[in-house]
């Protein structure tokens, strides 16, 4: 079972997450949307495609860009799309 926390905060848990590139995908059932918002931010990865990301708002902290997702991943990266991935201080532990 994969576990993702931040600030104390238990924010996706699964034992069915996809690893890409040393990555836990969380499927988007077992993702807490309480503590995500929308982010204006977007990165290219040329394989997967066009990420968009989250602010991960918990605890009356904020982690800016902490989560990113592929909505319309390339046909190679299909098996994420729209599944959850984190960095930027959230841990994740199996």
């Amino acid at each position: 079972m994969a576990k993702a926390t931040w600030n104390g905060v238990v924010l996706a848990e699964s034992d069915n997450t996809e690893i890409v590139e040393n990555n836990h995908y969380f499927p988007p059932e077992t993702v807490n949307m309480e503590y995500f918002k929308q982010s204006e931010h977007h990165t290219v990865c040329p394989w997967k495609g066009t990420a968009s990301y989250y602010n991960v708002e918990a605890g009356g902290k904020v982690n800016e860009n902490a989560a990113w997702y592929y909505p319309e991943p390339k046909k190679a990266a299909d098996q994420i799309k729209g599944y959850v991935a984190f960095w930027k201080g959230v841990r994740v532990k199996e």
